[in-house]
């Protein structure tokens, strides 16, 4: 029981430490769409396929995370680029790096 309750206090820890590399969690909007894949170019990231079909830039992604219509993400940064990040959950099935990719 011991073992149980210090894992369960270091996945909340370990969430909240990945939760701070995070600028801005928005709050989404009931409506919110989902990232279901990664729009990728040379390997790198360049967008995201949301829920409905549609595709987004990776800026465009993070405008409409930024307003609410996006689920499950927050906004990070690297150098000057803003980029979005899976929300930590406890589960790595649905972090965005495992996500599908489709070329762009």
């Amino acid at each position: 029981m011991k073992d149980k309750i210090q894992n369960t206090e270091k996945d909340m820890l370990t969430e909240a430490l990945a939760r701070n590399t995070l600028d801005n969690i928005p709050t989404p909007n009931s409506d919110a769409k989902e990232i279901v894949g990664l729009v990728k170019s040379s390997g790198r990231v360049t967008g995201y396929q949301l829920s409905d079909g549609s595709t987004v830039s990776k800026q465009e992604g993070v405008e409409l995370a930024r307003q609410g219509d996006i689920k499950g993400v927050g906004i990070a940064h690297r150098k000057d680029t803003e980029y979005l990040k899976s929300l930590p959950d406890g589960s790595e099935n649905n972090n965005l790096n495992n996500l599908p990719s489709i070329s762009g």
